[in-house]
């Protein structure tokens, strides 16, 4: 199986910004780093710039199980990224996403 049961039985709660090009998105990611309060940045910012419905609430997701989501956006919330920072810029056919995850039980 690609989860053993343990890894599915994680949800993770990430919050995204999604816009078209990666320029954006490292320009977003460079103001999140740099501010003093860097997820109250980042939610800001989703309302502003995420061209996802998700930005009218800050770019939260909800929360999800391995495998919910496309591939890239998963390997990140699930394996290679870290609770309470900045990831990114993560491509997928959507577009560029900021990712920050705020929870993975």
């Amino acid at each position: 199986p690609p989860f053993s049961a343990g890894a599915a039985a994680v949800p993770a709660a990430p919050s995204h910004i999604l816009v078209p090009d990666e320029a954006t998105c490292s320009k977003l990611k460079a103001e999140i780093e740099g501010a003093s309060d860097p997820f109250e940045k980042f939610t800001e910012l989703a309302k502003e710039h995420s061209t996802c419905p998700s930005g009218k609430s800050g770019g939260s997701l909800g929360t999800f199980q391995p495998g919910q989501m496309v591939k890239e956006f998963n390997d990140v919330v699930f394996e290679t990224g870290t609770v309470g920072k900045v990831e990114g810029p993560v491509k997928t056919q959507f577009g560029y996403h900021l990712i920050w995850i705020t929870r993975k039980a």
